[in-house]
């Protein structure tokens, strides 16, 4: 399987994984376990998914089966926007560790560069954007805190690779000037809606990873109501075209568009078909015209934006 070799570590990140958002929560071990078994190296998990635990047990049973042993499985998570304080970064990754079962993350990111008011977890768990009000109430902690505090976790041991999600390039540059440790991944949306050329270009240039999420577009969002009204991208006559062309589906053709510029995918499914077809994308080859096609498709449609929530939230302004 194709791999991205992280900057620091040389670890191999592998370029095709399995994404745990809105894995339903009552059959994610069932799920998490058979994608193991169809070959499946990654899981891309985060404690505001609510699935850690059942994904852990997913995974151990399949260490435990003999199908993989614990190194050969990359385990991403996500430190949420509430435990940004030095002390809170610490206690929920021992705790999200204890979730999963295992002694270590591969690679641990921050979800958002968000600090939010800290929700003790025994309140409520994963404790999403809002306050028991449903206002969202931010945090003044400093990121330069929450980053020292990430490095400290590759110290102890309990993580191997630290990273960023949603972040942009002026934070980028900005964590370089302190950092100890340079971001491995940056987990930013990127779709044919959504190009995000100059970030990754950026990136590139300073060696850092890039993992892409929401790879289909705006179908990730029609059950929340946030596709924004775009057309479907698994429907669009360019993709469908070019599916037909080559023989693919159209969600085989949107994650090869991805991991044809170098980057990372973590396509989620609960279904079995379209998880196994899903990891099937390193076999072949888009023409460059086709992957112009699909680039030209970009309208800079941003799905996830925490602005759409409050004006405080602008991150991608």
């Amino acid at each position: 399987m194709a791999a991205i070799t992280l900057k620091r570590t040389a670890q191999k990140m592998p370029a095709i994984g399995f994404g745990l958002w809105k894995v339903t929560k009552s059959s994610c071990a069932d799920t998490v376990y058979n994608a193991i078994k169809s070959g499946y190296r990654l899981l891309d998990g985060a404690g505001d998914y609510g699935n850690e635990k059942e994904a852990g047990e997913g995974l151990n049973r399949a260490i435990k089966d003999g199908l993989v042993k614990r190194e050969e499985i990359f385990v991403t998570s996500k430190l949420w926007n509430t435990f940004h304080a030095h002390d809170h970064v610490k206690a929920l990754a021992r705790k999200q560790l204890d979730l999963w079962g295992i002694d270590y993350f591969d690679l641990f990111l921050v979800h958002f560069p968000i600090a939010l008011k800290y929700v003790e977890p025994g309140h409520r768990y994963p404790p999403e954007w809002f306050g028991d009000d449903g206002k969202v109430y931010l945090q003044n902690t400093p990121f330069s805190e929450t980053w020292g505090a990430m490095e400290e976790l590759v110290d102890e041991g309990l993580v191997k690779n630290i990273g960023v999600s949603n972040t942009q390039g002026v934070l980028l540059l900005d964590i370089l000037r302190y950092a100890r440790y340079e971001p491995a991944v940056n987990q930013v949306e990127l779709h044919p809606y959504l190009t995000q050329e100059p970030l990754i270009k950026l990136c590139k240039t300073l060696g850092i990873a890039i993992t892409a999420y929401s790879s289909l577009g705006p179908q990730s969002y029609v059950e929340l109501g946030g596709d924004k009204g775009a057309k479907n991208l698994l429907e669009h006559n360019v993709v469908t075209s070019i599916a037909q062309k080559n023989s693919k589906s159209t969600a085989q053709v949107l994650l090869r568009w991805a991991v044809q510029q170098g980057l990372a995918v973590i396509p989620k499914s609960n279904n079995h078909h379209r998880l196994v077809a899903n990891l099937q994308v390193s076999d072949f080859t888009l023409p460059e015209t086709d992957m112009k096609a699909l680039s030209a498709l970009n309208i800079n449609l941003r799905l996830n934006d925490p602005s759409d929530m409050d004006p405080r939230l602008a991150i991608f302004a």
